[in-house]
């Protein structure tokens, strides 16, 4: 029901009312502000938090008591039925986002309230929420003792009254006073807190480098820059942005510093450079004892904290054969080592026509992690090297030489290929031969070796490490490590029956018997030939001479006798730098009359100085997008393959 101004008439009672308290609180205020000093004890002091209720009601007037009474309240109509239309799914969808977005605000609203303009807001102490009154009708709304001096005070007009008068001080000092109280009993801010749970047992103390050290990453911390995060906060405030905003952290928010920590990374995973470093020191010229050198100890102990890394070395006569094998797994990734090694070098001799084919087809077995360093061919003699594309920045200008050992130099499918480079302070020299064939020939051989190490110039531009300890008649002594494969074509000295008796008589790994008719055992034994170099123990069977596709010697009228004429040896200027882990060969592959035969290295990486010619981190890009895409043709067609299989196999009752 309205009245003629527009007003509803249950209003317009409601505001006669309080107009009337109004004033006769205004009447009586000096009255009550002098009887509430007597009664205080004439100083005016509140009284205190710990006085009980039924004490703090004493203390108040009685005019105040009478005004404090509940007054008659007429009720007010139901309201009527909001129509709205349908929301969409997108309005839908906001309004989900929209109330997760408020209560992830609310986390840091200090009055715990959502945001109004959809941000967090800054973390600052501010005063507890009061309680509010209606504009359009205060009275309608019940007295408390909590409830604050503007609630009471509040009118339509949006006056305050009592706001000089002494009573208005007496009302704030026992609302504030009984506020207190509620705090005091952990109701303060309207939602109780739970109190923090804590483990049985102390946790154990957390390092700054939690970094794995059998994991080569480039995350770990330099010494010099374990304050990094200290100086940032001093400097900055924070160390970088993350997705736990530190706004949550102390402005009463209960939060656990452990599952915060984990929410953002403390540092990056690029070690930070102090710009004062950066001004002082040249990357282009350091020393071993620089800091920050690209080849200096600080990166060698980044990349290899053992200062150790694994080099596959392989051979191969592919007996000129086009028909390359279909998979080359188990010739590169022998599922005997865990992991997979940092340096791959694959020596072929007799190579298949098309090189380029046959070096896509290793990129595709070795994929995305490992790229093409350098190659080279000497004839139908080939050797690749591939390195872990992340240690690429670390080599030196890659060089190569050739030797022929044929009398007709034009005829170039006998000779040696040889590859060097520094890899951070260490060098490394990689050579592929191929010597003269023939049971007697041994004489030959030893002739193709000494020719070998006299003829083969390198290094050529990037220096030698150690030249106190070189010598320029033998390549091999320039370098400090050094791996010598190929075909080597040295036999065994025994005719054909009693090698196969043997074979027969220990089929698995047991070749001890054969190895004492070995020539190049024998000759190496004697120095007159691979003086200073190494071979590690053979446990495999004869790699020479098979039926193509077949796992049977030589079954033709000629009746070639088994031998190892496939030899990985090796030698160091150091003791124990090289350690041969694994030895054997790949007897899966049979596409030609020899087994290729690898051998697994960990080999001492040692720290150099940048003032050598750096590679700048050239690699074959052509070869390894051509390798990487039949990478991925083949696996997606390897999926098509079997979802047809299954597809298939489905069959259908109509």
């Amino acid at each position: 029901m309205s009245t003629p101004n527009g007003f509803p008439q249950h209003s317009r009672m409601c505001l006669t009312r309080s107009l009337e308290g109004g004033a006769v609180q205004d009447l009586q205020a000096k009255k009550a502000g002098k009887a509430a000093k007597k009664e205080a004890g004439g100083d005016g002091t509140p009284p205190k938090i710990g006085t009980p209720i039924s004490e703090t009601l004493k203390l108040l007037p009685e005019e105040l008591k009478a005004n404090m009474k509940i007054r008659s309240i007429t009720p007010r109509p139901p309201r009527k039925p909001r129509l709205e239309r349908a929301a969409s799914l997108d309005e839908k969808s906001w309004r989900k986002w929209r109330r997760f977005r408020t209560s992830q605000e609310s986390l840091t609203d200090p009055n715990e309230t959502s945001s109004s303009n959809g941000s967090l807001q800054e973390a600052s102490p501010s005063p507890p929420t009061r309680g509010r009154a209606s504009p359009c009708n205060p009275c309608c709304q019940q007295d408390s003792l909590h409830s604050s001096p503007d609630a009471l005070e509040a009118s339509p007009g949006g006056k305050s009254r009592a706001g000089a008068s002494d009573l208005g001080k007496r009302a704030s000092e026992i609302s504030s006073a009984f506020g207190g109280l509620l705090r005091g009993k952990g109701f303060a801010g309207g939602k109780p807190r739970l109190s923090q749970i804590m483990p049985a047992r102390p946790l154990p103390p957390l390092e700054l480098n939690v970094a794995s050290h059998s994991l080569r990453t480039a995350n770990r911390i330099d010494s010099d820059c374990l304050d990094y995060r200290h100086y940032s906060q001093h400097k900055f405030g924070r160390v970088s942005s993350s997705l736990s905003d530190s706004r949550l952290q102390g402005n009463g928010t209960l939060y656990d510093s452990c599952s915060t920590d984990s929410m953002k990374s403390t540092f990056s995973v690029l070690t930070p450079i102090r710009t004062k470093d950066v001004r002082s020191r040249s990357y282009l010229e350091g020393s071993l004892l620089a800091s920050g050198a690209l080849m200096g100890a600080e990166e060698l102990s980044r990349y290899f904290p053992d200062r150790n890394m694994g080099i596959f070395v392989a051979t191969w006569n592919m007996q000129g054969q086009k028909e390359l094998p279909v998979n080359l797994d188990d010739f590169l990734l022998p599922t005997d080592p865990d992991f997979a090694q940092d340096m791959y070098v694959i020596g072929v001799q007799e190579g298949c026509p098309d090189r380029r084919e046959w070096e896509i087809r290793l990129q595709e077995t070795l994929g995305p992690h490992y790229v093409l360093l350098h190659s080279a061919a000497h004839g139908v003699l080939y050797m690749s090297v591939f390195i872990r594309r992340d240690l690429i920045w670390f080599c030196s200008e890659v060089e190569y030489a050739t030797v022929t050992t044929r009398i007709v130099s034009q005829i170039k499918t006998k000779g040696a290929l040889g590859i060097s480079f520094t890899f951070f302070g260490t060098s490394f020299l990689f050579i592929t031969s191929h010597f003269t064939s023939g049971d007697s020939k041994v004489n030959e051989r030893k002739l193709d070796y000494n020719k070998t190490i006299q003829a083969l110039t390198l290094p050529k531009n990037v220096p030698d490490t150690n030249p106190y300890r070189s010598s320029s008649s033998d390549v091999t002594t320039r370098f400090d490590e050094v791996f010598w494969f190929g075909d080597f074509n040295f036999r065994l000295n025994k005719d054909r029956e009693t090698v196969d008796s043997i074979l027969n008589q220990n089929p698995d790994t047991d070749v001890s018997k054969l190895l004492v008719y070995d020539q190049l055992t024998s000759e190496m034994s004697r120095g007159s030939i691979f003086k200073g170099f190494q071979e590690a123990d053979i446990h495999f069977r004869p790699s020479y001479k098979f039926d193509i596709g077949k796992d049977s010697y030589d079954t033709t009228s000629k009746q070639r006798t088994p031998s190892y004429t496939d030899r990985v040896v090796f030698r160091s200027r150091y003791k124990d730098d090289i350690q041969a882990v694994k030895y054997s060969s790949c007897p899966v592959i049979k596409t030609s009359d020899h087994r290729p035969v690898f051998a697994l290295f960990r080999v001492k990486v040692r720290p150099g100085r940048d003032n050598i010619p750096l590679a700048a981190g050239l690699f074959d890009r052509d070869l390894y997008l051509i390798g990487i895409r039949r990478r991925a043709t083949r696996e997606l067609l390897k999926r098509r393959e079997q979802k047809d299989q299954r597809s298939s196999s489905i069959c259908s009752i109509s």
